[in-house]
């Protein structure tokens, strides 16, 4: 038990969630092998990465791992369990008990959790789990409504699947021209007293008492500095062309931000 939540805390604190590659046109495989030797040259993921390198590395150990389809999903959503894939979940059994493993969030888990019914508080933040009437075997996943993805919650069930079926939801997901994962670029880490954010332009950071501070980014050489210092993703597989792609991607969506955000307070005053 000792061994796995200190992996867990390490893997969150030094292991970002980033959807760096996917924005920029060329999305990495979720392979596992592909996963780890990504994470080994100094780069991140999103969930199918980051959760799919920790389950293996935890079967590698000998712990009793099972994968799992699930569902982030808006709060008041419902989604059915054939909807399910957009996130990749995973369990541990251990001393007679189901944990919650998952460092691939972005901002929730900095420890395993135990598969029970209420809240669970992970210092700073308190999060929820509780079964689905209409789903046996099924877990909903509840946000502390202090984080960014407040509104947010992650439908999961039991049974037990294999990687690869989450591959065309990926190719989805990292293609599709509306998928939020090409369209805006997220970085994301969590440690013992908070977490940090990257959205677009805005660097952001959450902490106890709903303590959130924020600061917008206005040049490539500050953003890609606090994706070095903040998030450890230094990104030196990325040539100059690259970088002056990215940074352009990520300007434009966050001027389409800007503009979508002053409409809605025009329209809401």
């Amino acid at each position: 038990m000792e061994a796995l939540f200190a992996l867990h805390r390490a893997q969150t604190e030094r292991v970002a969630y980033e959807n760096i590659d996917i924005v920029l046109g060329r999305p990495q495989g979720i392979d596992p092998a592909e996963s780890i030797d990504r994470i080994g040259r100094g780069r991140g993921g999103y969930c199918f990465n980051l959760n799919g390198a920790l389950a293996t590395l935890l079967e590698a150990l000998g712990y009793r791992v099972r994968w799992h389809v699930g569902a982030v999903h808006s709060a008041g959503a419902d989604p059915l369990p054939a909807e399910y894939r957009n996130h990749l979940a995973v369990t541990v059994e251990l001393n007679g008990e189901i944990w919650m493993v998952d460092a691939g969030l972005g901002d929730a888990h900095h420890e395993p959790m135990p598969l029970r019914a209420g809240e669970h508080r992970q210092s700073p933040f308190t999060f929820g789990l509780a079964p689905l009437p209409r789903t046996p075997g099924g877990w909903r996943f509840k946000h502390d409504p202090a984080l960014n993805h407040s509104r947010s919650e992650m439908d999961f069930t039991l049974a037990r699947v294999h990687w690869t079926a989450f591959a065309a939801k990926h190719a989805e997901l990292s293609t599709d021209p509306g998928s939020p994962f090409v369209q805006i670029c997220q970085l994301h880490r969590r440690d013992e007293r908070g977490a940090d954010g990257l959205v677009g332009c805005v660097l952001h950071r959450v902490e106890g008492g709903g303590r959130r501070t924020e600061r917008e980014l206005s040049t490539a050489a500050d953003w890609f500095a606090a994706a070095a210092d903040v998030f450890d993703v230094r990104l030196d597989d990325l040539s100059a062309d690259d970088r002056d792609h990215l940074w352009r991607r990520v300007q434009t969506a966050h001027q389409q931000w800007l503009m979508e955000r002053e409409a809605q307070h025009s329209g809401s005053g």
